[in-house]
């Protein structure tokens, strides 16, 4: 499993679309995965530290699991499979190892509610996971892989979107 850290939620600049690009948190690959809109608001509201009087969706589904004495020990990006990503939020109930089923989006934006970590599959990070090219040559190159082309076809706009990424950035607060 390779820890992930959340990057940014942005819009797609391909598509009218919302995504949430994950660093790996000890190293420069990323994953970038669409999302809705509504999933992208509610990850973007906590990470910002808004707030409402009432809980949103994941506010209240965090509510729930913790008033059934539950806790989410993490959440994991399982599988990729025909463009779709897959995920399970993993939680411990009286020391029982439960496993739920769940879109990527609703568990991330559940995990930065309970401050719970992301996962991912080291076999979805050898199929979607991009490193960026950086200008003095570092980094991995399309020629060090050997990915499968149709795979790299519909991930191209994805590499093209973390590749225009300013790398220098990434560590500066973001004005929203």
């Amino acid at each position: 499993m390779v820890e992930m850290v959340i990057e940014s939620v942005k819009r797609n600049p391909a598509h009218p679309t919302q995504v949430v690009v994950l660093r790996e948190k000890e190293q420069q690959r990323y994953l970038v995965i669409v999302i809705g809109i509504a999933e992208a608001d509610s990850i973007a509201i906590k990470l910002h530290n808004r707030s409402f009087s009432r809980p949103l969706t994941h506010d209240l589904l965090s509510n729930v699991i913790d008033a059934l004495g539950a806790s989410v020990v993490s959440i994991l990006i399982n599988d990729l499979a025909d463009r779709t990503y897959y995920a399970r939020i993993v939680l411990d109930h009286n020391g029982r190892h439960v496993e739920i089923d769940a879109r990527p989006s609703d568990a991330i934006a559940l995990a930065v509610r309970v401050d719970a970590p992301i996962l991912v599959a080291e076999s979805v990070m050898d199929a979607a996971g991009v490193t960026p090219v950086k200008e003095d040559g570092e980094g991995e190159s399309d020629e060090e892989r050997t990915p499968d082309p149709e795979l790299e076809e519909r991930l191209g706009v994805f590499r093209e979107f973390i590749n225009s990424l300013d790398i220098d950035d990434l560590d500066k607060p973001k004005k929203e």
